[in-house]
């Protein structure tokens, strides 16, 4: 019983033909013990029989099912074959066809005036007796309405697939449209990256040159201040070549607009006069340092800075009149770590720029390149009781 309860279930063909089987062996029996009208049982059993093949192939050919049981229906009444437990079939066609007319509409209209046509031509063909014209008409009412309830509950499931089905257009395309924008966001931030690093990379170029220079002028007169810049240019030389690194796997998408992107890029040190500026902007700041400071890779540096100027200014944004945050930088032996807490409007401030409260905002997808391009990691999310928090960890060398 199982499988057969697998099969059907996985096939609605075969359902259809299952219930269409004992539909016919309830309606022969009919044929055998009632009376069928004035023709022959054989061709009542025709009748029958049409009418359990149309019930079994209505999900196959809906329109064409329509038509045979609408002849079927002439037929009874021309060669008065009486009304039979098969007739049931008629309503699962009429639903069926109510409910998969999207394509001819004309089928649906048929399928409605076939059904309420039916009981008033089956009472004018075979007329109830001993019984009133007030009591004929209410039980003639009374036969129309499974008609079209029927019709009504296969057009309702009509518009129903319909909707959902537009629904799921829709949300695929707006599923597209954000993975677009995100793409979009995500090529923008390289593109302000790789402008950014460049600049890193230029900056230590230039003063290679200068220490360049400048070891071969005092190269026969002092020779200790040409070893001091020849030291410099090695150690320069080497985190030019690490902030290259990164920078070849970055694919530039679009010049900067404004001459300002060309500004000498913010650092470490800047951050302190940066929690000041938003300070006076009237936000409350709590700012600490903890460990000893040292020198850093510019790149580091720089995401760093920006890490924390997007946290502060979303705050300010989003946080609330009176949100409150705190910045912490903690130097460890092979890393610089970064904390920014707020107590704002709970999380519903993590809608950065563009973005949605599933921390996919276009805030944070830079905050994670940024991050990525240094070989760090970042963890953003509410913070329990309220606001947001914001922590990376910044390696001091890249990984490979």
């Amino acid at each position: 019983m199982q499988r057969l309860y697998d099969f059907l279930r996985r096939h609605p063909t075969g359902v259809d033909s299952f219930w269409a089987v004992m539909l016919l062996g309830f309606s022969m029996l009919w044929v055998v013990q009632e009376p069928v009208g004035a023709d022959p049982r054989p061709l009542a059993a025709g009748i029958v029989l049409l009418l359990c093949l149309a019930l079994a192939l209505r999900r196959r050919a809906p329109e064409k099912t329509l038509l045979l049981v609408t002849g079927i229906g002439v037929a009874q009444l021309a060669f008065d074959i009486h009304i039979n437990p098969a007739d049931f079939a008629m309503l699962v066609v009429i639903y069926t066809v109510a409910a998969q007319g999207d394509g001819h509409r004309w089928a649906s209209r048929l399928a409605l005036v076939g059904g309420v046509s039916a009981a008033p031509l089956a009472q004018v063909r075979w007329p109830a007796e001993n019984v009133s014209v007030p009591g004929k008409v209410f039980f003639t009412v009374v036969l129309i309405v499974p008609f079209v309830l029927a019709w009504v509950l296969g057009d309702s499931m009509r518009t129903r697939r319909a909707y959902f089905d537009q629904l799921e257009e829709r949300a695929s395309r707006l599923e597209r449209e954000r993975e677009a924008q995100a793409k979009v966001a995500v090529a923008a931030e390289r593109a302000r990256i790789a402008r950014e690093l460049h600049d890193v990379v230029a900056h230590n170029v230039s003063v290679m040159v200068v220490q360049a220079d400048g070891a071969a002028y005092v190269l026969d007169t002092s020779p200790e201040q040409a070893k001091q810049a020849l030291e410099t240019i090695s150690g320069t030389g080497r985190q030019a070549l690490a902030e290259m690194r990164r920078l070849l796997g970055i694919l530039r998408t679009g010049e900067p607009q404004d001459s300002e992107d060309y500004v000498p890029q913010p650092d470490v040190q800047q951050i302190e006069h940066l929690v000041e500026q938003v300070r006076a902007a009237g936000l409350t700041v709590d700012f600490k340092v903890e460990g000893t400071a040292r020198p850093l890779p510019s790149g580091v540096e720089l995401t760093a800075y920006r890490i924390v100027q997007e946290a502060l200014t979303n705050t300010r944004k989003h946080g609330g009149p009176d949100a409150g945050a705190s910045v912490r930088l903690v130097y460890f032996d092979d890393g610089l770590g970064l904390l920014v807490e707020d107590d704002g409007r709970g999380a519903a401030h993590e809608l950065y720029e563009d973005g949605g409260a599933d921390g996919r905002g276009h805030g944070l997808i830079g905050m994670r390149e940024r991050v990525g391009m240094v070989g760090g990691t970042l963890d953003a999310g509410p913070r329990p009781g309220g606001g947001f928090r914001i922590s990376a960890l910044l390696p001091l060398k890249p990984a490979h």
